[in-house]
């Protein structure tokens, strides 16, 4: 074999064990997979006023990781004031969550912004917590750890939900509301509570209630008046300086729970703008995931 013949199958040789080494040790990463987005009514959702995208309310599910899995499940509500969906309060949240073995949804709800007001976005949150416990088998979830969790104005849809709720009507036509809207633990990030001044946020209120709500559609929605010994326990965290939702809506609250006997774990940080969602690099504000981890497994929704 002439000289150059055999340096060129020995570097094929060398390439080829080279190339099933890399292959070996570092496999190619594959992309993540698309999470599927679920509408809450196969039809026309009730009051819808058209079929946009905006007008279909839906829930984008991220299961949990199988090794990791706890069978608790979350409803996430990004804020936005009722007039539009923070991402950063979305599926960052789901995935967080998914780290605790917790299955989540993030829930696409309608909004002020679009011409929707009360109850159509509180019909939006009860639903998506009934389909969860209608999937519970299919996902692995327990239907009796289904929690919500929301932002800012998507706080007050959820402490909405864990003050406005029923058992499911057993003579419905439809299966899912059959089931419990009630969620069993609530998680409340720098939430709008209130509708009533001096302590409301006020796009949030004009989003939901229109220009002019009468006084009791406010007290009605103002769910630091809303609290009763069946409310879920809750887990609030707020900053004492926030300039867009004072910190009021979330001691209010706190108190509310505490007259009511409902455990609640309330934390005020110090310094901190609104809407920081998990903290980001900031060394206080991001300490309240591991908090809230914390209370989790203190109610049986993660593991030790």
């Amino acid at each position: 074999m002439p000289h150059h013949r055999l340096l060129l199958t020995f570097g094929l040789i060398a390439f080829a064990t080279f190339a099933r080494a890399v292959c070996a040790e570092d496999p190619p990463t594959q992309p993540a997979p698309t999470p599927p987005t679920l509408r809450l009514w196969q039809g026309d959702a009730p009051g819808a006023k058209g079929t946009a995208d905006f007008d279909i309310p839906t829930i984008t599910l991220y299961p949990a990781p199988k090794d990791k899995a706890t069978g608790a499940a979350f409803d996430v509500c990004p804020g936005g004031g009722y007039g539009g969906l923070a991402g950063h309060e979305g599926e960052p949240i789901a995935r967080w969550l998914n780290t605790l073995g917790v299955t989540s949804v993030v829930l696409k709800y309608r909004l002020g912004s679009h011409g929707y007001r009360h109850p159509v976005e509180l019909t939006d949150v009860q639903r998506a917590i009934r389909s969860v416990r209608a999937n519970s088998s299919e996902w692995g979830v327990d239907p009796k750890r289904v929690g919500v969790l929301g932002f800012s104005a998507g706080g007050h849809l959820a402490s909405s939900a864990a003050t406005h709720f029923d058992a499911g009507d057993p003579k419905a036509a439809d299966p899912v509301d059959q089931l419990s809207c009630r969620p069993d633990l609530a998680i409340l990030i720098y939430p709008v509570i209130t509708m009533t001044d001096p302590f409301t946020h006020g796009g949030s209120r004009q989003n939901l209630l229109g220009d002019k709500p009468d006084s009791q559609l406010i007290d009605l929605m103002s769910n630091e008046k809303q609290v009763t010994p069946q409310t879920p326990p809750c887990f609030l965290v707020h900053t004492a300086d926030d300039g867009a939702v004072p910190v009021e809506n979330s001691l209010n609250f706190a108190a509310a729970c505490r007259k009511n006997k409902v455990p609640v774990e309330l934390h005020v940080l110090e310094h901190g703008p609104h809407g920081f969602g998990l903290g980001g690099n900031d060394p206080v504000l991001s300490t309240w995931p591991a908090d809230a981890a914390r209370w989790l497994e203190r109610h049986g929704f993660t593991k030790k």
